[in-house]
């Protein structure tokens, strides 16, 4: 839970370049962008943030290299002037900028290769966007801290289960967990408030609010829906990631915050289930991975519906029945990278999981071995991530393999 500009994937390439542009200590005349299909799906079709609309990998590396600053993190590109931005366009037209598929099985996985006159440097970023696990310089090895494992973990999220979650969302100290929560509800507010104003992609959030009866699912979809389709289309408002995803961030929250400020529930109540969503999203992508064919906006999704039926004192089975109808309806929706129609993939994931959260309030789930429905909760939520991670490798080959015919 960090705050991040932008999408993501092109961040972790600008971020990459920036680090790399440093170690380099001059700007690159050229540069090769080593990406896995993943990164190459999630990068293609967004507008970077405060590019002056550009998209693409080159246009993200080139943009870091030039006029990012690494020691934002994941906000690189948040102090870019229009002389970098200018700068950033003259590189790219002199084209220095060649993208490369990696041939790896980390899905997360980024080298970028830089040249100035004699000097080179070689950076590479595996498992977390800003994961810098080596760095090479005129071939001396700078440094070398890759993890043999296929996941680094920040903490051992095996200690996740759906009971404890609940057990310290009602007893932690909201003190310890306030200024965190502050910041995902002010930026993943502001920018759905931006988002409304139409200026980006479709303009989805309005028409879900024009179109539809003004309950409140259409407030929850609309708000929501615009915060992504603002990030998707170059906004450079950030927003507070869940998971490595900003999409994930915002789906975990802002339908939340809208209904404990319509249903005017306190402070406190709002806290508790913000930080109840939030684990359990990163519970669900614990068994999925950072990126995969399966669509983040499900997981998340999920959590809120969850959150709200722990919002209103529904019991850990009425969360659990929420959960397991949400399974039930759409984990099938796949990911085709990030764009500005993931917005409506959550619009749609949002209206399932509330009428997941109403048919869990009367007392109604769909049975167990329906479909990949388990006995326990844990067991679904664990297929489902086996489905994402293992079941949905193939389903993201044919994905990136369309995507790169056109």
């Amino acid at each position: 839970m960090i705050p991040a500009m932008g999408c993501t994937e092109p961040i972790a390439l600008a971020y990459g370049a920036a680090r790399a542009r440093e170690v380099l200590g001059k700007e690159p005349e050229r540069i090769v962008a080593k990406c896995s299909g993943n990164i190459i799906k999630n990068v293609r079709c967004v507008i970077i943030p405060n590019s002056g609309g550009l998209k693409g990998i080159p246009a993200g590396v080139v943009l870091g290299a030039v006029a990012g600053d690494a020691s934002l993190d994941m906000e690189v590109l948040s102090k870019v002037t229009d002389e970098g931005r200018k700068r950033c366009k003259e590189l790219l037209d002199k084209d220095i900028c060649k993208v490369e598929l990696l041939d790896t099985p980390v899905v997360l996985h980024i080298i970028i290769e830089m040249e100035a006159g004699e000097d080179s440097v070689s950076l590479e970023i595996k498992y977390d966007h800003i994961n810098v696990t080596k760095i090479i310089k005129n071939k001396e090895v700078l440094l070398d801290a890759d993890q043999a494992q296929e996941e680094k973990e920040e903490a051992d999220r095996t200690l996740l289960d759906l009971e404890n979650i609940r057990e310290f969302a009602d007893t932690v100290d909201l003190s310890d967990v306030r200024e965190l929560l502050d910041t995902q509800i002010r930026s993943n507010m502001a920018i759905a408030h931006e988002g409304m104003t139409g200026k980006y992609g479709l303009g989805i959030g309005r028409v879900i609010r024009e179109n539809y009866s003004h309950d409140m699912l259409t407030r929850m979809r609309s708000l929501t829906a615009a915060a992504s389709e603002a990030r998707m289309g170059g906004c450079d408002m950030p927003v507070v990631i869940n998971s490595g995803s900003g999409n994930q961030g915002i789906s975990c929250s802002v339908p939340l915050i809208v209904y404990a400020r319509e249903m005017e529930l306190p402070d406190y109540s709002l806290y508790r289930a913000l930080v109840f969503s939030n684990l359990l999203t990163v519970y669900q992508k614990h068994y999925i991975g950072k990126l995969s064919a399966f669509c983040g906006a499900v997981s998340a999704s999920c959590a809120a519906g969850a959150a709200i039926t722990y919002m209103v004192g529904g019991s850990i089975s009425q969360i659990k029945k929420t959960i397991e109808n949400t399974l039930a309806n759409i984990p099938g929706i796949i990911c085709d990278g990030a764009k500005i129609s993931c917005a409506a993939k959550i619009a749609a994931s949002l209206d399932a999981a509330f009428l997941a959260h109403h048919l869990a309030m009367n007392g109604q789930s769909y049975a167990p071995y329906t479909g990949i429905l388990q006995e326990e909760t844990a067991e679904t939520i664990s297929c489902v991530g086996q489905i994402g991670k293992d079941g949905m490798k193939e389903t993201d080959r044919e994905i990136l393999k369309i995507m790169l015919e056109h």
